[in-house]
């Protein structure tokens, strides 16, 4: 499973330091490139829910193949493009397939390792290498771009498909579905996906109609209205629903995904401006540039590593604060870059201390968002888990990318460009003190169990006797 995360969490960065390239090959505009990235992050973060169900349903190992079979033939197939559509359209296909294997590999995680120590120990794993692929993706697309050509940062994932499938074939037990009943609630994604991709592309074009012009709120209004009919889909559909609302009235649930979704918002802006700045101001190559960031994955392992001995110790609510105030004084740091920096100035201790705080938060987050879920609904709550954390990356690098542009404007000079960036950084910090902020009012106070494990549940003082740990929810 920590390969399998390994690849699409590396497919999420591959892109980054390709784009320039990409956008010169294919003829893309400047707003029309970010949807390299938007495809992927949409079609992935809106499916995920009925991934979700769809593993609960015909199989957890069933579905991850398929998944990783369409996730390998979307990479092959968008390395040929010939132009801008159909790149995109290669970028939503991957999406569609890692909707369908990544909350089967999570669910598969939660159903293998269901608590103790080795539960802690699986998510630490895990979610090191779900972020460290991120970050290494960013290298393995630099040195990609530079010296086999941008094409490759597609075909790079066919063999880590393969290799994916073959492990996940000889690796995993087949087991009975867990919800093998209803039927998936389909009307319900098609809403959530275009409610979420009508809302990016309302604030990505705020850098061509003004926030108050009739096309913007129009594009917003669609949005909102999309998203209201799926949640009145949720509630009045005779299918089996994407996400049970009674789910998110679980305070756990419904706090680690509203952090989850600022946390993901915050990182991919990370990457984005992180590289833009050592290209662009600092002038370094996609290789060197993609070098120069792997301090961030060594930050983030080191974060994981420190949240498994945590674990053991501190409740999750104290480990999501601490990790979201250290990245916040990382992302604060950030925004001090300056256009005669360096990287040893402005990006190496930042990095650091940004991705300690990331690798701080991954493990908990998921281990809050999953323990106590019912066995029937392991594999929505995962989905329910990634998908936030990819609508959180789109809708938070198109808000920042966004309010980094208007604030440059049609400036191309470096102390402009910089200023762009450092505002960016700078907005990523708020997010993460917001995080904070709800770890510390919705999350329910824990106590880490000596007994089960660190990130096992004991309920709030108010629920005497009642123990959140791997059983049915009431």
């Amino acid at each position: 499973m920590a390969v399998v995360q390994f690849m699409v969490s590396v497919d999420l960065s591959v892109v980054n330091l390709g784009l320039p390239r990409i956008a010169a090959g294919l003829g893309f505009s400047a707003v029309g490139l970010t949807w390299v990235i938007h495809a992927y992050a949409l079609t992935f973060g809106g499916l995920l829910l009925l991934g979700g169900k769809i593993a609960d349903r015909y199989g957890l190992k069933r579905v991850l193949l398929i998944g990783l079979t369409v996730f390998g033939i979307a990479s092959f197939a968008g390395g040929f493009a010939q132009e801008p559509g159909q790149l995109v359209a290669g970028r939503a296909l991957q999406g569609i397939g890692a909707a369908a294997l990544s909350p089967a590999a999570l669910a598969l995680l939660t159903v293998t390792f269901p608590s103790g120590k080795a539960r802690v120990r699986a998510y630490g794993i895990w979610s090191a290498v779900n972020a460290a692929g991120g970050a290494l993706g960013v290298l393995i697309g630099g040195v990609l771009t530079e010296y086999a050509g941008w094409r490759w940062v597609m075909f790079i994932s066919v063999p880590m498909a393969a290799i994916a499938l073959a492990l996940a074939w000889r690796g995993v037990t087949a087991a009975p579905p867990t919800a093998p009943g209803g039927r998936p609630d389909v009307l319900g994604a098609i809403l959530a996906t275009a409610g979420m991709t009508l809302l990016v592309f309302g604030v990505v074009r705020t850098d061509q109609y003004a926030w108050t012009s009739p096309v913007t709120l129009g594009t917003l209004a669609a949005a909102v209205a999309l998203l209201a009919a799926f949640v009145w889909v949720e509630r009045s559909t005779s299918r089996d629903p994407l996400v049970r609302l009674g789910l998110l009235a679980n305070r756990s649930v419904a706090g680690a995904n509203s952090y989850n979704l600022l946390l993901g918002a915050a990182m991919a802006s990370c990457f984005y401006f992180a590289s833009l700045y050592l290209q662009q101001v600092l002038g370094n190559s996609p290789t060197v540039a993609g070098v120069q960031l792997l301090p961030f994955a060594i930050g983030v392992i080191v974060g994981a590593a420190v949240a498994v001995k945590l674990g053991y110790r501190l409740p999750l609510r104290t480990m999501l604060i601490i990790g979201g105030l250290v990245a916040a004084t990382g992302f604060a740091w950030f925004g001090l870059m300056s256009a005669d920096g360096s990287f040893l100035a402005d990006v190496l201790g930042p990095s650091l201390v940004t991705s300690i705080g990331f690798g701080l938060c991954l493990g908990p987050v998921v281990s809050a968002a999953t323990v106590g879920v019912a066995p029937r609904e392991t594999g929505t709550a995962s989905g329910l888990l990634s998908s936030s954390r990819q609508i959180g990356a789109s809708l938070g690098l198109a808000a920042l990318g966004t309010a980094a542009h208007a604030h440059t404007g049609q400036t191309t000079t470096i102390e402009g460009l910089t200023e762009g960036y450092g505002l960016g950084m700078t907005l990523g910090a708020v997010l993460l003190v917001g995080a904070v902020l709800i770890a510390f009012t919705v999350l329910p106070r824990t106590a880490a169990s000596a007994e089960h494990g660190g990130h096992d549940l004991v309920a709030e003082p108010e629920q005497p006797g009642r123990h959140v740990g791997t059983g049915p929810s009431s």
